[in-house]
């Protein structure tokens, strides 16, 4: 009874609760549930904390930044940066992380310092300035000067003004991972002469400036040099992946270069040099067939070393290799009636000639000479998906990744293609890929007889192993090659770029399309006794016209 009583007094005490004009009894789970809904409780307390965020969010400048908020800004910074306060710096960025990890590096690697930064004229969120310090190492010291430049932007959480930290901020050079270090520039270094002891220099050789790079990281270190101090930056693991190299910025001493010999003719590379400045995007190699030496080397554009390490569709010059092939087969012969039709479909693709011409009772020669592309696509259902990728490598030397010039290069490419794209590789189009050296190595083999491994430095240097090749040509496909080549520049493709150039020649024009360009890129390989060249002009059309006078005027100067 006494429960009871106790049970009944404290179910008297309840009252109902009024919400929002209406009546809910809280009673168990169902009484929280209403109380939930009608907005007491919990969801009360989430109403007020959203407007108390909201409230805040209201105190957070936002909006383009003022003048006078970009000036003060990237004064706050500039100013401790001068003044060497790390952290106060660093804080007036928005990665306090990175700028100060990147800060304390340049005065503890870069070892820079009494450094002045002088503000310039606001554009905009973007203020330019001036740097100027000593660069000292070891008791050396330089002065160091460059330009640079930051942006201002409002902070993510506060809204404040700071600056947009950047690698490039601390040295416009720079990019994401990169330092800035001092010190030995460690690889000694070089300096590099032709084949008669003439210096060979950027200034005097503009072409040369990626050998000579190529060079002194091959050699500087066995060349008897001694490395010089330098301030420069190094590139992060995910630029040199990409060959990004790291850059001088500053040399504190030059140390002892050492002396590396290459196989380069003062003359021919002058020569080379001109003529490749007559055309954009245009690339040259002269070689000696007889030895494998490299007498010259020379691109337009000095970014990048396409005459060593372009990898580009080799168009029809690729048909040097690929008669070889076809007469080794017994699926042509000089003198022989060859199919020269308008068209030819295999594997599904309708393969054409240029401008759609066709050649009835042609001789293979005059396929050759007039550059008949369905003359050798004809042949594509004879062939083995591979043929064209052994010749290539047994004969040629190409595609097996080994060869050793002195410097990077890439030995052209050659994979194995069925259907369509195998009948593509026959005009060096699919998956073929070669640059100047590969194809000059081509007339070189032609015109000797056998593949010799192009060099610019002697295996004597440094004992290396040159690339060989497992087979030569039989005696009747090598003649019947000569006579191609020598047929084509006479009255074929290459007549007119040829005219004038004497004595026993052979030559083979080639133009390669490539998606996206309103023109191919033009080859043109060749030989005039001893000397053998090859060269590219991408994107200029055809290669009898573009890089046909390059090579022709070069086999003219004799070796």
């Amino acid at each position: 009874m006494g429960n009871r009583r106790r049970v009944a007094e404290r179910r008297r005490k309840t009252r109902p609760a009024v919400i929002g004009g209406m009546i809910a009894v809280v009673v168990g789970g169902a009484g929280f549930g209403v109380y939930a809904l009608y907005g007491g409780g919990a969801a009360a307390d989430d109403r007020t904390q959203t407007t108390s965020a909201e409230e805040k969010a209201k105190d957070i400048p936002s909006g383009p930044l003022s003048a006078t908020e970009v000036t003060t800004a990237a004064q706050t910074f500039l100013t401790a940066w001068q003044q060497g306060k790390v952290a106060a710096a660093a804080a007036a960025t928005d990665d306090a992380k990175s700028a100060t990890t990147s800060l304390t590096g340049y005065t503890k690697d870069a070892h820079i310092k009494g450094v002045t930064l002088t503000a310039g004229a606001r554009t905009g969120d973007k203020v330019p300035f001036a740097v100027k310090g000593t660069v000292s190492y070891k008791g050396v010291e330089k002065p160091l000067t460059y330009d640079s430049a930051l942006t201002v932007v409002r902070g993510t959480t506060d809204g404040k003004p700071v600056v947009d930290w950047q690698p490039a901020v601390l040295h416009p050079d720079l990019q994401d991972g990169d330092t800035l270090v001092t010190g030995e520039s460690g690889t000694p270094p070089i300096k590099a002469v032709d084949r008669d002891g003439g210096e060979l220099t950027k200034a005097t050789y503009p072409s040369l400036g990626l050998v000579l790079d190529g060079l002194r990281e091959k050699y500087g270190k066995t060349a008897g040099g001694k490395a010089g101090i330098e301030l420069r930056v190094v590139r992060a693991k995910s630029a040199k992946s990409s060959k990004a190299s790291d850059k001088t910025l500053l040399e504190l001493s030059k140390g002892t270069p050492g002396t590396v010999k290459t196989t380069l003719s003062p003359r021919l590379q002058a020569a080379a040099e001109t003529q490749v400045a007559k055309r954009a995007r245009s690339s040259v190699v002269v070689m000696r067939p007889s030895t494998g030496e490299i007498l010259a080397v020379a691109n337009a554009s000095h970014g990048f070393n396409t005459a060593f390490q372009g990898s580009l569709a080799p168009g029809s010059t690729m048909k040097v290799i690929t008669s070889t092939l076809l007469i080794d087969k017994g699926l042509a012969s000089a003198d022989k009636a060859h199919p020269c039709p308008k068209y030819f479909t295999y594997g599904g693709w309708k393969f054409q000639n240029d401008d759609k011409f066709e050649m009835k009772d042609a001789t293979f020669k005059a396929s050759f000479a007039r550059s008949c592309n369905t003359a050798f696509i004809s042949q594509a259902p004879e062939l083995e998906n591979d043929d064209l990728t052994k010749q290539a490598q047994q004969v040629f030397g190409l595609g097996l990744n080994n060869w050793a010039i002195g410097v990077p290069s890439f030995d052209g490419s050659v994979p194995v293609q069925s259907a369509a794209q195998m009948a593509a590789s026959l005009i060096g189009q699919g998956g073929v890929r070669m640059n100047p050296l590969n194809m000059a190595s081509v007339s070189a083999t032609i015109e000797s007889g056998s593949f010799r491994q192009p060099y610019l430095v002697s295996p004597t240097v440094d004992d290396r192993t040159l690339a060989k090749a497992s087979r030569t040509l039989s005696a009747g496909t090598l003649s019947q090659l000569r006579e191609l080549m020598a047929y084509t520049a006479a009255y074929g493709t290459a007549a007119e770029a040829m005219s004038g150039v004497t004595g026993n020649v052979g030559a083979k024009t080639g133009s390669a399309e490539v998606d996206g360009q309103k023109k191919p890129n033009g080859w043109f390989t060749a030989y005039r006794g001893d000397l053998a060249a090859a060269g590219v002009v991408q994107q200029g059309g055809h290669g009898g016209e573009t890089a046909g006078p390059i090579v022709a005027s070069l086999l003219k100067l004799g070796g």
